[in-house]
């Protein structure tokens, strides 16, 4: 089977693994903070560093593993599926119409394959769980921001513009929080690590990373139980909206926030099932990923084969 790289880049941290079939037999993990980088600097110095850094990572994989074949990177913000640009990214500020793929080939002297790091994720999913190709598969994955993908009879969908699912730019709250894609009160501004933090420090005034938060709710600490509520059912209003438009059964929710569903389950079900048309209760399947956070790697690695 050929050797093919799946890289998975996040706000805080850069995977990179050499995929054989189904399996990661390499991995390297970096923790890269993109999102501070991209704040506390202009976009062009933002994206030489972030350019160096996984060309650096890449190129010492290369040279373990010669013989691999494609390299695919799930990156994550708008992403144009044929040329490979990033149109913007509300995670990594600053960032708009950079060239991922021809800087990065031109860094590395390979072809490098670029798709949404949410629609990777969903792809990798998909393939690790064997889903039958007639049925289809929605990934919401929570981490820096929210991210959504789609998969179809057994292919990727990543829209006319490559800006499909993305779920994370729902608005839940009209004139809510400022959002880095420029509007305000979207999904990812209440569910994810960000915006649990965001929520947090608003009932406490003390700023907290999500985890830690996660931590006290887990204690009992009334405040911390409510920032992840407020996530709950933001997520849930939204996914029953997506579900009106889209009818899956099947959905599955993953990133780093996914790790204290215990909090927010309770709250989700129940808003849910408030919101979901009639007619969809009880035929949706709502899952945690259980697949680690693999399927970033591998989805990435898969559909880079697909494009080379």
């Amino acid at each position: 089977m050929a050797l093919r790289v799946g890289v998975d880049v996040g706000g805080t941290n850069l995977r990179v693994g050499v995929v054989d079939d189904l399996n990661i037999i390499h991995e390297t993990r970096h923790h890269a903070d993109f999102t501070n980088l991209c704040k506390t600097n202009s976009a062009d110095i933002a994206w030489q560093k972030i350019i160096a850094v996984t060309t650096e990572i890449l190129n010492k994989v290369l040279s373990e593993y010669p013989q691999v074949t494609s390299i695919g990177i799930g990156f994550p913000g708008f992403i144009n599926p044929l040329s490979g640009y990033v149109a913007q990214s509300p995670n990594l500020p600053g960032l708009l119409d950079v060239n991922l793929a021809g800087d990065l080939s031109a860094a590395i002297k390979r072809p490098v394959v670029v798709e949404n790091d949410a629609l990777a994720s969903a792809y990798g999913e998909y393939q690790l769980m064997n889903i039958p190709t007639a049925e289809g598969l929605i990934f919401i994955g929570l981490g820096t921001g929210v991210g959504g993908g789609l998969i179809q009879a057994g292919k990727a969908v990543p829209g006319e513009h490559g800006f499909a699912m993305e779920v994370g730019h729902i608005i839940t709250r009209p004139n809510g929080r400022l959002c880095g894609c420029g509007n305000y009160g979207c999904l990812e501004q209440y569910a994810s690590a960000t915006g649990i933090s965001k929520s947090y420090e608003e009932l406490s005034g003390i700023n907290l990373p999500a985890h830690e938060i996660a931590e006290r709710a887990a204690q009992g600490e009334i405040k911390a139980k409510q920032a992840y509520e407020i996530a709950a059912i933001a997520l849930a209003q939204s996914l029953a909206h997506i579900l009106k438009v889209l009818d899956v059964k099947r959905v599955l929710i993953g990133g780093g926030v996914s790790q204290a569903w215990h909090l927010m389950e309770t709250t989700f079900n129940h808003q849910f099932e408030a919101d979901l048309i009639p007619v969809l209760r009880g035929r949706v399947q709502v899952e945690i990923s259980s697949t680690g956070d693999k399927a970033g790697i591998v989805g990435a690695a898969l559909l880079s084969a697909s494009k080379t």
